[in-house]
């Protein structure tokens, strides 16, 4: 050990960003476990690490006490103040035993413990970086794939993207420069291991973020989210200024904001809706762009009927559901569709039949402004996107909708096969009249 190690030391801080007193104390910890090896004592020793001359020194510890019982580690009182007059019990003497021969085998042996605690400060290091940008987004840069991940350059580490969390259909090129949400970074033997996603409903809170300054500054909020990766994702917003339009600012002039958005992934439509407190106006936007001429909720259980015109019945629904389904997600009420042909005018019943329900089960939502937004669960598995249209008819620029409501990218086909109308029931119902029914079976 010599001046070149404290020149070395100096040199590691700068170029690694590791502190020096870390390695250090590492040195020191290891300088000990090398003496007791090699020496085979059972003496409390400690050894000071001079980092401005490279020198070592060991000492023996012993801590003053009235009678010793153990010499390695004790001193009398008696014996101590022979040494000086002024010691007390509880006191601790130093005494150099830094041995001659104290050099190649110690040094090698310190050296390896050294790099380990090296190693581990510089993935602590690279942890507590890492671990800040947790449910946050990040860019980084395809390096590899196999057939489970696609391995992310973050910078400092690479992140793994699993199947689950990459969209179906979307190609990942080496080299390809790519926004991802990162869900969990955990720290591990072999270094922090990062996972990121480009399927997280949280991906696309945070790139509105990114384009609408009022959403970052608070003016703006998301409250939920309800997102089938790839294919069609639906946004609930409010505003907490008067003054700003909570959809108009997401869509931006033209359609621009939202567009940045659709684009980074790579053309996934957005339907954003206005919240509100009233979980019937809130089912009426969700389900946007169908009209909504009645709603009626189940006493028991978080669930309601939706009564729709018969010819915006397919328009409600969905391609293969999905409509309804996203709806349902976003307001967190199991919601079944009824044609208008279905309910009797006279005494506000239900016929038999002719309901579409959610084939899946909807989690209660009781989302209000401030809260985490309500967004599908992080594996993607069990909800393939094989309900993604066959032939989806892209559409360039912004559809404006009814009154906070608004969409960009596909236009929803109505799916005859996806219910059949009366012919014969040629009566119609007013919408003032069906908000007024009671809907009750």
């Amino acid at each position: 050990m010599s001046k070149e190690l404290a020149g070395a030391l100096e040199v590691l801080e700068k170029e690694k960003g590791i502190s020096k007193d870390i390695v250090i104390e590492a040195l020191e910890d290891a300088l000990v476990a090398a003496y007791k090896r090699n020496y085979g004592t059972s003496q409390n020793v400690e050894v000071n690490f001079n980092d401005a001359s490279g020198d070592i020194t060991v000492y023996q510890v012993k801590e003053v006490v009235e009678e010793a019982e153990d010499t390695n580690s004790q001193i009398a009182l008696v014996d101590a103040r022979e040494i000086n007059r002024a010691y007390e019990v509880g006191d601790k003497i130093k005494f150099e035993v830094t041995p001659k021969s104290f050099g190649r085998i110690a040094a090698q042996t310190a050296k390896q413990v050294v790099l380990q605690r090296m190693r581990e400060a510089e993935r602590s290091i690279i942890y507590n970086e890492y671990i800040e940008y947790q449910d946050d987004l990040m860019t980084g840069t395809v390096e590899r794939q196999d057939n489970r991940f696609i391995y992310i350059d973050l910078g400092k580490v690479e992140a793994v993207l699993s199947k689950r969390d990459q969209i179906e259909d979307e190609s990942y090129n080496s080299h390809d420069r790519i926004k991802v949400y990162v869900s969990k970074v955990e720290d591990s033997t072999k270094g922090p291991q990062v996972f990121v996603s480009r399927t997280h409903p949280n991906l696309i809170k945070r790139l509105f973020e990114q384009e609408v300054p009022e959403i970052y500054d608070g003016t703006v909020e998301i409250v939920s989210i309800a997102r089938e990766a790839g294919d069609r994702s639906k946004l609930a917003v409010t505003s907490h200024d008067s003054e700003v339009d909570a959809v108009g600012t997401c869509v931006g002039a033209k359609g621009a904001r939202v567009q940045v958005v659709v684009d980074e992934l790579n053309g996934e439509n957005m339907d954003i809706v206005e919240w509100d407190k009233d979980p019937r106006i809130f089912i009426e936007n969700a389900l946007n762009p169908a009209q909504v001429l009645a709603v009626q909720f189940s006493s028991d259980d978080h669930s309601c009927r939706v009564v729709v015109p018969d010819y915006q019945l397919s328009l409600a629904i969905g391609k293969k559901g999905q409509n309804v389904r996203l709806a349902a997600k976003l307001t967190g009420y199991k919601i079944d569709i009824l044609p208008e042909s279905q309910v009797n005018l006279e005494d506000g019943s239900f016929e038999d039949g002719g309901t579409y329900q959610v084939d899946e089960e909807v989690e209660p939502s009781e989302a209000e402004p401030g809260d985490e937004p309500v967004a599908d669960s992080l594996n993607q598995e069990s909800q393939e996107l094989g309900d993604q249209a066959e032939n989806p008819t892209n559409l360039e620029g912004l559809d404006e909708l009814e009154d906070g409501q608004a969409s960009v990218g596909e236009e929803e086909d109505l799916d005859s096969s996806s219910a059949e109308l009366s012919q014969d029931d040629e009566s119609t119902l007013d919408v003032n009249e069906a908000s007024d029914l009671d809907l009750d079976e």
